[in-house]
């Protein structure tokens, strides 16, 4: 769903989310239940009703909220059912004090009910309150915060430091609140490292770099020094989110021996200018004087947009270069979306060091898993190099919740069947797949297919020149470097409508294990300059970021046509941005392009030549023989009497598309249903009845102008 900022006054800043009716029935939730979120960070909110009238694929929540999740009006929004936890314990920050009149009690009064987890913001409000009999003991309360604070505690934003037990929790009578630092977005405390070096298998390379750059600029300064270099680190780390980059910095950090201090951008955006100023510069004081330190910014965009940046951005820049005036303290600032981050602050003297966190491929996941189930008892069934294999597009976090979705899915098998060998089974992990998902990818654009080439019929030669150039890569790498062989990146399917092009290709992207971005030509097309060119750019970043990856352009004749018309055409920008992403400076690992057309001819054919698709495969009208193995597929679980023969049906039915003759299967079946119900077979003369119904779609002269296309690339 996507996110918009629609909150009525009585839901503003009180964790509550608006959804549309018809959504909350499918979701299986009624109003007032706790809902889990999912945007760059995890929260959990109270359900509502939206309107009849709202738009149902929008999820309506308030400026806290967003904030908690940390993405912007228009971004797409995960919802679920969510499994709270009533809280034993939470610990809060960002109050300036805690005056001996205010009970804590009164603190847990005003968040009775929340949902929340470790990082959210939360607010104190009068409406908020539990309403007891003794309507004089609330007003008691809020009296005391108004004396405590005064006026002002209705508009504090309150930082959740933790939560016991961890994840979501709902705030309870039995809960106990405690208060601990007065920062929102930090503690001028250093932090704790919860991981070292050897815990992230994935991020060798970028500790090694990360641990050099610190080592120098801490204990080596002299002799930068003497080699007329300033020892000065600022550091842009990018990275999808859930990659790691944050325990990253906390593990070298404590390597080299340096304190590290967090700011999370997001807490220091939705603060007042004033509060995020007094925020920033007490930690940059504070790791002055406790130099040499680290100063983590995350999520920097939030207050270094690339659009319209605000107030925060120069301050920012500011409390940057005092810091760096101190050659014992580093700047890290991480981000997932490097693209979104203001250019100001990426120059010399501030952010000039850039460093990545890529996606981990198929060996990097297997040593995270390693890593992720050393504590966990696994069954000798257990294959972690095949999970590996089935997690394209997973990152650490992503892999952590499988094991940890694995775990109870055991336990819950375990206490249904009593069994006495407690371990964590392979079935176990393949269930857990089935609901934990990659985070690097966006689900709406995320579609894997049910399909395998074994429910093609017929289209042998097709097939294998698909496999050869899509699966082969990725199933035998070390022979095409061992061979010297680069890889096919692109292919072009293109053959009469209906003859089963796109359905080939939702079973090679099932059959590759590769994340599938299916995009429709006319999708990418926008009326805003730029905003075309924009979404191929962002397609290809999606698909880099989740590889391998299967990239499917179908009717691409409408995305990409022939150049040279209107000197304005919208087309021949994208097009020139396709033949930038095709071939052009950045590699494209395993990120692999197919498209598909029925009219070949109006391509552009700068689109056509080798290393951008490499491969030109026709895919033709099927054949008696390819026409009776469609068939075949089709019915495969429809019981056929003993006079149906397929191989005849497919002998007769000339020009059936492979779409027509799944039409006839269907057709065939609906007939006769309607002689009765309760018939067991599928006869011949309801096959003939079904043709009677179900006619040839293929046009002679478009499979004829297909043929003679190919024949000029043959």
């Amino acid at each position: 769903m996507r996110a918009a900022v629609h909150a009525a006054p009585l839901d503003a800043r009180r964790g509550i989310v608006r959804i549309h009716p018809r959504v909350l029935s499918m979701l299986g939730m009624r109003p007032w239940e706790p809902l889990e979120l999912t945007g760059r960070r995890r929260t959990g909110a109270m359900v509502a009703m939206a309107g009849e009238e709202d738009n149902p694929g929008l999820v309506f929540l308030d400026e806290l909220v967003l904030g908690n999740l940390g993405v912007r009006p228009g971004d797409q929004v995960l919802v679920a059912p969510a499994r709270v936890a009533p809280a034993s314990a939470i610990v809060l920050g960002g109050l300036p004090s805690l005056p001996s009149g205010v009970d804590p009690a009164a603190l847990r009064m005003a968040l009775l009910g929340k949902v929340v987890t470790t990082g959210d913001g939360v607010s104190l409000l009068p409406q908020d309150f539990a309403r007891p009999d003794d309507g004089a003991q609330v007003q008691a309360m809020i009296r005391t915060f108004g004396a405590a604070w005064g006026e002002s505690w209705q508009q504090f934003v309150l930082q959740v430091l933790a939560v016991s037990p961890g994840g979501l929790v709902r705030v309870g009578m039995q809960t106990t609140v405690q208060v601990g630092g007065a920062a929102t977005a930090t503690s001028s405390t250093p932090v704790a490292p919860k991981v070292t070096v050897a815990d992230l298998p994935a991020l060798d390379e970028q500790a090694e770099t990360l641990r050099e750059w610190f080592d120098l600029a801490f204990h080596r300064a002299h002799l930068l020094e003497r080699l007329g270099a300033r020892p000065e680190v600022g550091v842009l780390l990018t990275g999808p989110a859930g990659s790691g980059k944050g325990p990253l910095v906390e593990a070298v950090a404590h390597q080299v021996g340096a304190a590290l201090f967090r700011l999370w951008a997001p807490a220091l955006a939705r603060s007042e200018p004033n509060d995020a100023m007094a925020t920033l510069k007490k930690t940059i004081a504070d790791a002055i004087a406790r130099s040499p330190a680290v100063v983590l910014i995350e999520d920097v965009e939030a207050v270094a947009p690339r659009e319209e940046p605000g107030p925060l951005l120069s301050i920012l820049q500011e409390q940057i270069e005092v810091a760096m005036k101190d050659p014992k303290v580093a700047v890290v600032c991480t981000t997932s979306r490097p693209e979104e981050v203001c250019p100001d602050i990426r120059r010399p003297g501030l952010l000039d060091q850039e460093l990545t966190v890529s996606l981990p491929q198929r060996p990097l996941r297997q040593r995270i898993l390693e890593v992720f189930t050393r504590p966990m008892p696994l069954d000798p069934d257990v294959r972690l190099d095949e999970i590996a294999a089935r997690t394209p597009g997973f990152v650490a976090a992503d892999i952590k919740a499988l094991c940890r979705e694995a775990s109870v899915r055991a336990a819950a098998r375990l206490a249904a069947t009593g069994e006495k060998n407690v371990s964590v089974t392979f079935a176990d992990f393949e269930e857990a797949l089935e609901d934990v998902h990659p985070s690097a990818v966006e689900q709406s654009s995320l579609e894997v297919a049910d399909v395998s080439m074994a429910d093609v019929g017929g289209m042998e030669e097709t097939k294998r020149q698909l496999l050869e150039t899509v699966v082969w890569p990725l199933a035998y790498p070390e022979t095409f470097e061992r061979l010297g062989v680069e890889p096919a990146r692109g292919v072009l399917l293109y053959g009469p409508p209906g003859c089963g092009k796109t359905f080939l290709v939702k079973a090679l992207a099932n059959e590759a294990h590769a994340n599938f971005f299916p995009i429709r030509g006319a999708e990418l097309l926008s009326k805003w300059v730029g905003e075309s060119e924009r979404g191929v750019r962002e397609l290809f970043r999606r698909a880099r970021g989740s590889a391998p990856a299967l990239v499917f352009f179908d009717e691409i004749d409408a995305l990409a046509p022939q150049r040279g018309g209107r000197d304005d055409a919208p087309t021949d920008r994208v097009v020139a941005q396709l033949l930038t992403e095709l071939d052009g400076i950045e590699e494209r690992h395993d990120v692999f392009v197919v498209a598909a057309t029925n009219r070949p001819e109006l391509v552009d054919p700068a689109l056509l030549r080798p290393g951008r698709f490499d491969r030109l495969v026709h895919v033709p009208p099927p054949d008696a023989g390819s026409r009776a193995d469609i068939l075949r597929t089709a019915t495969k679980r429809m019981p056929l009497a003993d006079d149906v023969s397929l191989d005849a049906l497919g002998r007769a039915c000339e020009r059936y598309s492979a779409a027509d003759l799944a039409a006839l299967a269907r057709e065939a079946a609906m007939v006769a249903m309607r002689e009765s119900m309760a018939a067991p077979v599928v006869t011949k003369a309801h096959f003939a009845a079904a043709r009677r119904t179900v006619r040839p779609s293929i046009d002679p002269v478009a499979a004829a102008a297909a043929e003679a296309w190919a024949s000029r690339y043959r």
